[in-house]
């Protein structure tokens, strides 16, 4: 259960802080009023789900994907939301998912909605699992919202561990490369400055060679400083990824990266289209729909296309139209949403082009992450002929010269 940290006045006006376990700010309300006291300020304490720097701790994707699909399952076979989440609760590995369950929990037996109650934690449930929830409930196909999200958590983290698995030795290689030139222009370098004292005093010391000298000196004398700056500037960007700026400034930046940014915007289309599909076939408005699939795309700039679709479809028009005006969507899959609204299946033709688009999209994927190991190799291989040849071609010239 949940502790709280109060402060509250007594009869004669004195301030006293305390804490209190109880259900919820109402509850700690209560028991304060019982006792003659009068809320001031009434603040949950950091439990197993936060971090210790008061932020909440993530769960694994693949873990809340079977957390979806158990509870879907529960639900399917009867059994009553608050006994499920107690079920899920108590039988979670998880320290921080069982804590968080269990607030659920308990915030479901006061009449909250479930999907209100998952949007109190957004570092666990994303935004499109407490949408897609929420539609799920006020349209009465929870259990098959449930196994929707729980199928797109499940697919995101194996296309995330693909990734990661195929990017290992690219990144491996460039991190051994990065330790492997630093050495060299830190260490290595800076000790032919004196050999090559005699060429630079004739003038024939090599351009290369001689901005390679000059900035291992300067790694030397000032390396520390560059490290601290480049710390900095992450810890810059990781604040600014937090605001609403940041995060479309990076949806923007992903985009624009060659090849790599029309696979993550074919990866969106591809999830829109998926969650669209789903909610139309459940009975979802379609104004409800376009709100949800559009967060569900993950991408802002995506996301506000949709919104752009949306108002165009209240004032009457088509959702194609809109769709192929804003540059993301590929003609190809605007055309069969167009055929699907004309043929009133659009329904069923969006789960179509989610499938087509995603195994086109995962072949390119493929490609790209092949195609970048030996891409790596070669600009690891031509940085560390730079240093040698920099370095061999004024040791030949002080040779010629004796």
């Amino acid at each position: 259960m949940p502790v709280f940290a109060y402060t509250a006045r007594e009869m004669s006006g004195k301030l006293v802080n305390g804490t209190l376990e109880a259900a919820s700010e109402r509850d700690v309300a209560g028991i304060l009023a019982e006792r003659s006291l009068f809320p001031v300020t009434v603040k949950e304490q950091a439990s197993a789900s936060q971090s210790v720097f008061g932020g909440q701790k993530k769960v694994k994707g693949q873990t809340m994907a079977v957390f979806y699909s158990q509870l879907a399952s529960l639900l399917r076979a009867g059994v009553p939301m608050i006994r499920s989440l107690n079920v899920l609760s108590e039988q979670s590995s998880d320290a921080a998912l069982k804590d968080v369950v269990g607030q659920i929990r308990i915030r479901v037996e006061d009449g909250e909605p479930i999907g209100d109650s998952m949007a109190r934690f957004p570092k666990i449930f994303s935004e499109m699992a407490c949408n897609m929830v929420r539609a799920g409930t006020e349209g009465g196909f929870l259990e098959d919202a449930l196994d929707r999200v729980g199928s797109f958590t499940e697919l995101q983290e194996d296309l995330k561990g693909r990734t990661v698995s195929a990017l290992a030795y690219p990144i491996f290689l460039f991190s051994v490369g990065s330790v492997v030139l630093s050495a060299l222009l830190v260490f290595f370098v800076p000790k032919f400055d004196m050999l090559f004292e005699r060429l630079r005093k004739t003038g024939q010391m090599p351009y290369a060679t001689e901005m390679l000298l000059a900035f291992s000196n300067f790694l030397q004398a000032y390396g520390w400083i560059l490290l601290v700056a480049v710390f900095a500037a992450f810890v810059a960007v990781r604040i600014k990824l937090q605001s609403d700026s940041g995060k479309e400034m990076a949806d923007r930046a992903k985009l624009k990266i060659p090849v790599l940014g029309s696979i993550l915007m074919n990866l969106a289309v591809a999830r829109f289209c998926r969650v669209l599909g789903t909610l139309l076939g459940n009975g979802v408005p379609i104004l409800k729909s376009l709100e949800i699939s559009g967060t569900a795309a993950g991408n802002r700039l995506l996301r506000d296309s949709v919104s752009s679709a949306t108002e165009n479809i209240k004032s009457g028009e088509s959702l194609a139209t809109p769709l192929r005006t804003s540059g993301y969507f590929p003609p190809s899959v605007v055309e069969m949403i167009s055929v699907g609204e004309e043929s009133n299946t659009l329904d069923q033709v969006l789960p179509d082009i989610a499938d087509s688009l995603e195994k086109t999209t995962f072949r390119r994927l493929d490609l790209f992450v092949r195609l970048l190991e030996p891409l790596m190799l070669l600009v690891m291989a031509i940085l560390v002929l730079g240093v040698v040849l920099a370095l061999l071609v004024p040791v030949l010239k002080s040779s010629t010269t004796l």
